[in-house]
Order: structure tokens, then C-alpha cells, then sequence
């Protein structure tokens, strides 16, 4: 994930999007359902005709075995998409996550090592009724900017919390205050979704919790000392503006940071793979098949199943 220009943002209104979306998430239904189909008067749960993924390489779980490797968007057949039609009564589905993408990739081509895929909307069809979409994290170039950039800063002072002094543009904070932006384009992707699939259930999956809010190990995770609390916090106002878009359009939201709570990179037991690429498990800051497995059963409660 390279890092990318963080130019300087719309300050003002910018920031009040991402204060909006910490009030709002808490006040919208926050049971993890919200927009979900009902099952039918049987009590049977809902079952789809045609199922399409969509997201970053959160979704694609790159190095969860076995790898599908002739896009280049190193998808595992093991991600949760993949795991979600063994949970789920699904007739066919289709997964165009992309290990890189951020949303403008939903509608442009997007560069991988294997050449060039098409848009990941491109996919979803009218007759789509079930969509899942995780994606946001690379906009703006927050994890990028967060594992590269953060993680290279502890040299300077390891104790201090350079990463947020370096983020710091007048006292307005530049990761953070993209947020506000990443959360207007996420809620353009839905309702573009919407008017192409009026039908669909789309489902909003939100991002695990990568950084403790409390402790440290820089073995794993090498930030200074001071800039994990930092990182958490950036990592859950994504959270919140992900749970802010699905509520403003009326979608289900998964909420992968609340059940993934004690499952950091710290953790004992983590979900996520720290500093080092373990090519039998997962990429390096990159999920674990078992949150793979957690999201898909999250995802299928959800839907009723």
C-alpha cells in the first residue's frame, strides 16, 4: 500500500463530518442490522440470487490460504466472501475485492502486479441483492501513511508520539480530519450501488481493531510509545465513518470492531498479522484466517441466517 499525498484538507467542514459521525453512529441503530431483510412469515432466513464483494485487501485476506493469484489483487478463496456463501443461501457470487483498492477503485480501472482490473462496480448487476463492502482504509493513504510513515518515525523518539506531531497542520489533524472525506465517497459507493441494484442488501463491513488502545509491542508493531494511543484512534474514527455511511443509507453495518475487541496485533490472541509477512498465514498488517471466519459468521447473523 503505498503512501499517498496527503494534501491539505477543507478543515472546518471536513472535521465537522468526522464529529458527525462519531454523534451520529451512536445515536443510529447500532444493532448491526439495520437495513436487513426480514425472513419471511416461515421464519426461514433470506436467500439471495446473486452476491457481489466488494473492498480493499481487508476483504481479499492476501496469503490466507490458498491464494487466487492470476488478477494480481492476491484474494484468498478463503475470505470472508468466500466463507459467507457457506453460511449463507446463495446461488451465485462473485468477489472483486482488490488487495490496494481505495474507493475511487470501485469505479476506475485499478493497477495490480498482474495488470489492470476492471472497475470493482462493474460487477453488480440489476439483479444483484446482496452486496458487502469494505473499503476506505487506503483512501487518503491512512494505512499506507500509518504502518510506513508512523512506524519509520519511532526512530526519532521512541517513547514520544512523533507520528501524531508529524500529522499535526495547524492543529487540525490530517489523518483524521481525511476521514470526513473518506466517509462522503464510501456513502456516494453505496448509493451508487442502490441505483444500480435498487433491490440489493448492501452490507457495510468495518474495519477490526488493529492497534490496542492500551500497551505496546513495537516487535509486532513499531510505532513510538505515545502513538498507539494515536493510531487506535484513527483506526476507530474509520470505524464510525464506515457505520455513519451505512446509516445514512439505510445498509447494514458489520461491526467488525466491536467483535474483534481483545483481538489487536498485541493481543494474545490477534486477528490481524503484525511487522513480519508469514507467506503460509497473512500479509503483514493484514487479517488472519480466523478474523476471515469471524466476519463471514458476523456478516451472516446479520442477514438473519
Amino acid at each position: 500500500m503505498p503512501a499517498q499525498d496527503l494534501r491539505s484538507p477543507r478543515r472546518a467542514g471536513l472535521a465537522t463530518l468526522v464529529v458527525a459521525a462519531l454523534l451520529t453512529a451512536l445515536l443510529a441503530a447500532c444493532s448491526g442490522t439495520r437495513g436487513a431483510p426480514p425472513p419471511d412469515s416461515s421464519g426461514a432466513p433470506p436467500t439471495f440470487t446473486r452476491y457481489v464483494a466488494l473492498g480493499d485487501s481487508y476483504t481479499a485476506a492476501p496469503l490466507v490460504p490458498e491464494l487466487e493469484p492470476a488478477t494480481g489483487c492476491f484474494r484468498s478463496t478463503r475470505n470472508y466472501p468466500a466463507l459467507l456463501v457457506d453460511l449463507v443461501t446463495i446461488d451465485t457470487s462473485v468477489d472483486r475485492s482488490c488487495s490496494g483498492a481505495d474507493t475511487p477503485d470501485l469505479t476506475r480501472a485499478q493497477t495490480t502486479v498482474a495488470g489492470r482490473v476492471p472497475p470493482q462496480l462493474a460487477a453488480v448487476s440489476p439483479d444483484t441483492d446482496l452486496v458487502t463492502l469494505g473499503i476506505g482504509g487506503n483512501d487518503f493513504g491512512v494505512f499506507a501513511t500509518l504502518i510506513g510513515v508512523c512506524t519509520d518515525l519511532r526512530r526519532q523518539d521512541p517513547t514520544g508520539s512523533p507520528c501524531r506531531h508529524a500529522m499535526d497542520d495547524d492543529g487540525h489533524d490530517r489523518l483524521l480530519t481525511s476521514l470526513g472525506r473518506t466517509q462522503v465517497r464510501v456513502t456516494a459507493a453505496i448509493r451508487r450501488i442502490q441505483r444500480t441494484a435498487p433491490e440489493a442488501t448492501i452490507v457495510v463491513v468495518g474495519y477490526p481493531q488493529i492497534v490496542p488502545a492500551q500497551g505496546t509491542c513495537p516487535e509486532l508493531l513499531p510505532l513510538a510509545d505515545g502513538d498507539y494511543a494515536y493510531a487506535h484512534s484513527v483506526n476507530h474514527t474509520l470505524t464510525l465513518a464506515l457505520h455513519q455511511a451505512a446509516a445514512m443509507t439505510d445498509s447494514v453495518y458489520a461491526d467488525v470492531w466491536s467483535a474483534s475487541e481483545g483481538h489487536d496485533i498485541c493481543s494474545q490472541d490477534p486477528w490481524i498479522n503484525g511487522q513480519f509477512t508469514d507467506f503460509s498465514l497473512a500479509q503483514a498488517y493484514h487479517p488472519f484466517a480466523v478474523e476471515q471466519a469471524e466476519v463471514a459468521e458476523l456478516i451472516s447473523r446479520a442477514l438473519g441466517s
